[in-house]
C-alpha cells in the first residue's frame, strides 16, 4: 500500500479521530471491557486528539496517509521525557483496514528514529495488558516488556510498559 509518512496538522484531526475510533471500536472490544469501549465516543475522541495535536511540538505527531487520496491510515504521537534521555511513544494507532500492511511498523520506525535523533537512548510505550495482539506486534519490532505496570485512572485497565534501546550497540 503506497503511503506517505508526514507530520500531522490540525487539518488531519478528522482522519486521526477516524483511525483512533476504528481501533477502539473494531479491535478493543476483544481486549477491553464493553463499557470502556463504549465510553470512547466521537466527541471524547475528538477532544482528546484536538488537545494532543495542539500540545505536541512540531513533528511529534505523525500520520501515515495513502498516497494519492490522502486518507489517514495511522497515527503515532511521541515525545522526549523530561529527562531528555528517554523517548516516549504515547500512541500508535492503525486503522483496521490498514493493519498488517506495514503502516504501524513504518510509523513506529519514524517515531524511534526521531527520538534517537533528539538524543534519546531508549524509548518506552504502554500497552493494555489484555491487548496481546498489540504486545506481540511491539515484540516483533524489537520492544521488550520490562515488568513495569500501571493503571491509568482515565481507563482503569492494567497496562504494561515496553522498552526499546535506541542507541546503536545497546541492548533493549
Amino acid at each position: 500500500m503506497p503511503r506517505v509518512l508526514r507530520p500531522a496538522t490540525a487539518a488531519d484531526l478528522d482522519g486521526v479521530v477516524s483511525v483512533f475510533l476504528g481501533c477502539w471500536h473494531d479491535s478493543y472490544p476483544a481486549v477491553l471491557p464493553p463499557a470502556l469501549v463504549a465510553a470512547m465516543t466521537p466527541e471524547r475522541a475528538t477532544a482528546l486528539w484536538r488537545a494532543a495535536l495542539a500540545a505536541a511540538a512540531p513533528g511529534e505527531v505523525r500520520v501515515a496517509s495513502a498516497a494519492g487520496s490522502g486518507e489517514i491510515l495511522g497515527v503515532t504521537r511521541f515525545s522526549l521525557a523530561e529527562d531528555g534521555g528517554t523517548g516516549l511513544v504515547n500512541s500508535l494507532y492503525v486503522g483496521p483496514r490498514a493493519q498488517g500492511r506495514g503502516v504501524g511498523a513504518g510509523l513506529l520506525d519514524a517515531a524511534t528514529a526521531a527520538l534517537r535523533a533528539a538524543g534519546a537512548a531508549e524509548a518506552h510505550l504502554w500497552a493494555f495488558r489484555a491487548n496481546e495482539p498489540a504486545r506481540a506486534f511491539y515484540r516483533s519490532q524489537g520492544w521488550r516488556e520490562d515488568g513495569t505496570t500501571h493503571v491509568q485512572g482515565e481507563f482503569g485497565e492494567p497496562e504494561l510498559r515496553l522498552t526499546h534501546a535506541l542507541n546503536a550497540g545497546a541492548r533493549s
